[in-house]
């Protein structure tokens, strides 16, 4: 009897072990900017697809491109799309992929007591207040710009992001084309020295900023802004078109950019695009991956990795127009397919398997 009871120990152990073997996990980390729509896709595609457990850890896309340079994830999430230097410390631009899985935008969110009427800004302006030139909120050049809008006497908190971020690379990106002074004195990039404000980490934290203290002004992802209620303005665009954020408005920036996509790296600048309706604080967001796998575990894990990502530029796109982001285009789309042909597994082709 203690010997039948020790078989069924000994199977059951090897029945557990089976099932986890069986479980492909997929680690990805990186962009804050589309956390909560890629906790989204997870949960959806765990869903269709319980062998899939898949891990996505906001820490900002300066912290995913170092993840998947030292292969310590399987792929990355970053709002700003990969630099030479960053290439070539990864192996160089031909061993990656690099695809858009949906575009947004980033805002100027604020705190202003007792303002019921929505804060309209220009580029220039918002350059001068996050180079710390514009330092109180009813400054002659908001006054000007906001007529009927009673805007109070208080000092500005610029509030912006610590960390390395895809948020930061194009709200400076942004501001930069807007003023020169800005461009030389503060520069653009993932991470810059701010002259002045408070700092947060991640979106989260620099929306937990503009909460709490009454006249910031901070930059934070769209989805974040409405998630969270917080109170954010209208950008005049090139064609001199004050815009608030929609995923409308930042689809219009996005139109033309498939023209400057090639090859299995893709990426293109849509802020400050021409277009009435273009909102111009705009930019994709991309997950990074190297064309040849071989630094997951193993074929099944790759066969996930792309079937996940193919699922989500695709079907994944309903979701994204759900939760305010713009989806993507089916040109942009077509573009996807192509880089993902290009994947491989230790030499063997890596094709998505989900339609």
């Amino acid at each position: 009897m203690l010997g039948l009871i020790r078989k069924a120990a000994v199977a059951a152990i090897v029945l557990g072990s089976t099932v986890v073997s069986a479980q492909t996990r997929l680690q990805g980390a990186g962009a804050t900017f589309p956390n909560p729509l890629y906790q989204r896709w997870v949960s959806e595609y765990q869903t269709i697809n319980p062998s899939v457990q898949i891990d996505y850890q906001s820490i900002g896309s300066g912290g995913g491109i170092k993840g998947i340079t030292e292969k310590t994830i399987d792929f990355a999430g970053s709002d700003a799309p990969m630099n030479k230097k960053e290439f070539d410390a990864a192996g160089g631009k031909d061993n990656l992929v690099q695809v858009p899985t949906t575009a947004g935008a980033v805002v100027p969110a604020y705190n202003l007591p007792g303002v019921s009427g929505e804060v309209k800004f220009t580029g220039e302006l918002l350059a001068d207040i996050f180079a710390g030139k514009v330092s109180v909120l009813n400054d002659a050049k908001l006054v000007e710009l906001n007529p009927g809008v009673s805007l109070p006497e208080l000092p500005i908190t610029p509030a912006y992001r610590t960390d390395g971020s895809g948020t930061t690379f194009v709200w400076s990106n942004y501001l930069a084309t807007q003023s020169d002074s800005f461009k030389s004195s503060v520069g653009a990039g993932k991470s810059v020295k701010w002259p002045t404000g408070q700092g947060g980490k991640g979106n989260e934290g620099v929306a937990a900023i503009v909460q709490s203290t009454e006249g910031s002004l901070g930059y934070i992802e769209l989805n974040y802004a409405l998630q969270n209620k917080i109170s954010f303005g209208a950008i005049k665009n090139k064609e001199g078109k004050f815009v608030k954020a929609t995923p409308a408005a930042v689809s219009a920036a996005g139109a033309g950019a498939v023209d400057k996509m090639t090859g299995s790296v893709l990426s293109a600048d849509i802020w400050n695009q021409a277009g009435a309706e273009s909102y111009p604080a705009a930019a994709f967001t991309y997950i990074i991956f190297y064309k040849d796998l071989n630094n997951v575990k193993s074929k099944e894990h790759a066969q996930a990795l792309v079937d996940f990502v193919y699922w989500a530029t695709h079907k994944g796109q309903a979701a994204a127009t759900s939760m305010d982001y713009a989806p993507l285009a089916g040109p942009v789309q077509a573009k996807v397919v192509e880089a993902l042909s290009t994947v491989t597994f230790k030499g063997e082709p890596i094709k998505p398997s989900m339609k």
